[in-house]
This record gives structure tokens, sequence and C-alpha cells, in this order.
């Protein structure tokens, strides 16, 4: 039997760090996005998984910063305003860790990519609704997306790191 589970936005989060100077982590979130899964029943080690996330809600904290990254020297969220996730296929690790193989695609180009999702497991809330929760983690060479914008600071320092980490709270509701 086929279940669809649809993103608990309002608790769930999508995240990324990226290196600055070298010394330290720019972390960032998207706002706006949607993710759903369909499995075999309740057995996430079938699922396959969709995820896009709005360009143009990318969140640094800096508001000089987002409309850097938002862009043609970035995510040119005018011409390509979302980033997208497909699923391939998953690994069950063990009860509590799956790896999930997939293509992302940013700014028009796609590559395959391996995240790693801890299973918390599966509740009913206290309105009875069942979900399921994970987190998920991995990382991207931004490089690889054409995301290629670069400085280097007078003291040869690089201004960006090519590798993204990705994390991601997810929690799904069952449809």
């Amino acid at each position: 039997m086929e279940t669809t589970w649809n993103i608990d936005t309002m608790h769930s989060e999508i995240g990324f760090k990226v290196r600055h100077m070298m010394i330290s982590n720019v972390s960032g979130t998207f706002s706006s996005f949607n993710a759903h899964a369909i499995t075999t029943g309740d057995d996430f080690s079938t699922a396959k998984f969709n995820f896009d996330a709005n360009i143009n809600s990318i969140h640094t904290g800096v508001a000089d910063r987002d409309a850097h990254l938002q862009s043609a020297d970035f995510f040119d969220a005018e011409q390509h305003p979302a980033l997208t996730f497909t699923s391939t296929g998953v690994t069950k690790i063990d009860d509590e860790t799956l790896e999930l193989a997939g293509h992302i695609t940013i700014k028009g180009q796609s590559k395959p990519v391996v995240l790693k999702a801890e299973f918390a497991g599966i509740a009913v809330d206290p309105y009875g609704q069942t979900k399921a929760g994970m987190t998920l983690t991995g990382s991207i060479k931004r490089s690889d997306f054409g995301l290629t914008w670069s400085a280097v600071t007078e003291a040869g320092n690089v201004v960006v790191g090519d590798e993204v980490k990705l994390t991601a709270e997810l929690q799904f509701i069952k449809q």
C-alpha cells in the first residue's frame, strides 16, 4: 500500500553553512520550500522523495548578502527560481539511519548527491495526525552548480568556500 507524506513546514527547516574567509561559517536557511515522500506503508526505506526550495526565500540574516546570493553571481533567482532534489534510491543502514541518493538541481545544473538521514521515527500528535521526522545532512561543492563567484583578500584568503554543508530538519504528515 502506497502512503503519501507531505512536509509539515511549521515544524521543518532547511539550512546550509559555508566557510567565510576560511575561518568561520556563515549559515542560511530557505523559508519557502515544499517536499513530499511516497512510501510503501510506513517504511521510509522505500521512500521516493521530492523537494524544492524557493531561491528568493534565502535568508542569512543580512539583506545585502541575501540579495547577492539571489543575483546572477550566485543562484540567479530570476532565471532559476528554485533548487530541487529528487531521490533515486534509499539505502537502509540501520533502524535509525538511511542514505538518500538523488539528484540536486541548482541554477539549471543537476548533479548526484547522497544525503544521510537520521530517522527519528513515527508518532501521532495531539490532533491525531501521524507524523514522521528525520534529520538530513550532506554536502555539495557550489562550483559543481555554476556558483563560482569568488574573491580573495589581500592576505590571500578565499572569501567564500566551495563546500556547502546541507542540513534539514524534516517533519512529514501522513496523508
